[in-house]
């Protein structure tokens, strides 16, 4: 019985030490920095030359990790499908078709419905000018004319004629209809209103155009400068805030300024540049 146990116990020993021996003959082989290093730079190198950069697989990842990763990376490509291509093209130009046609939609609607209130806006109205006599019709031309040399940046010859001619057709008399009309223009958003009318005007914004006169001492530092803008039909105080951050006028300078806000002080009517106002040196080059 004690020479089996000696026996068996030399026999375990023995597979020990082959078991030992076999373990370091063969080492467990595991990534050094030099060679985790090398693969970072060869992956790098593959994805620039067939053009996969932007999927590049990440290193050292769990299974479970590397397969999110590469779903992650397949719905990426099903989006960039989706939102890209001759597909996605044609809805686009679709959808601009569409607008377009419901904005047409839209103005014929309203301008049936203001057809009902006045004829000539109708949308199949005819030109009144069409059904005018040589005479009158050269008159409205020319007073259409005169007008557009009067008010300056207003709408155009043939726009004005037009809405001439409407009044002239609802019953208005050549000359009643071209005080209206200049009126209106005059008024209108963006039209250059001389400046001894300012004070007519209801608009809080308006368009004017003149010389530079004179420069005054600001009273307060929130004011970048102030002083006197003149045209042939009057002079106005402006005044431009520091916040606009316009630049300097000088005296002597023909400016255009637009969007200057209204403002009034004892009766008399001022100008003040601000943010949205935009000043136009028609001398500088």
């Amino acid at each position: 019985m004690s020479s089996n146990n000696i026996i068996g116990e030399k026999v375990s020993v023995e597979s020990a030490d082959e078991q030992v021996a076999v373990e370091a003959e063969e080492p467990e082989l595991r990534p050094t920095v030099e060679l985790r290093s090398q693969a970072k730079i060869d992956s790098e190198t593959i994805a620039k030359v067939d053009g996969t950069a932007e999927r590049e697989h990440p290193y050292g990842m769990t299974l479970v990790a590397e397969e999110k990763w590469e779903a992650r990376e397949q719905e990426k490509a099903r989006t960039r499908a989706r939102t890209s291509g001759p597909v996605n093209e044609r809805r686009e130009a679709e959808a601009r078709v569409t607008a377009a046609h419901g904005s047409r939609r839209k103005r014929e609607a309203f301008a049936r419905r203001r057809a009902g209130v006045d004829p000539l806006a109708g949308p199949d109205s005819v030109d009144p000018r069409e059904k005018m006599d040589a005479a009158t019709l050269a008159e409205v031309n020319q007073q259409a004319q005169r007008i557009r040399e009067t008010v300056r940046e207003c709408g155009s010859r043939a726009s004005i004629s037009r809405q001439l001619a409407e009044r002239v057709a609802r019953g208005q008399g050549v000359t009643e209809a071209t005080l209206d009309v200049l009126d209106a223009e005059r008024r209108r958003p963006g039209t250059v209103v001389p400046i001894g009318e300012l004070e007519d005007v209801p608009r809080k914004e308006v368009a004017v155009s003149g010389e530079w006169i004179e420069s005054w001492d600001a009273d307060s530092s929130k004011i970048q400068q102030v002083g006197l803008l003149e045209d042939q039909t009057g002079r106005t105080k402006v005044t431009v805030w520091q916040k606009s951050r316009q630049p300097l006028i000088e005296e002597g300078e023909r400016v255009r300024i637009r969007a200057a806000a209204t403002s009034w002080y004892q009766g008399r009517v001022s100008l003040a540049v601000t943010g949205d106002t935009r000043i136009i040196f028609t001398d500088r080059v």
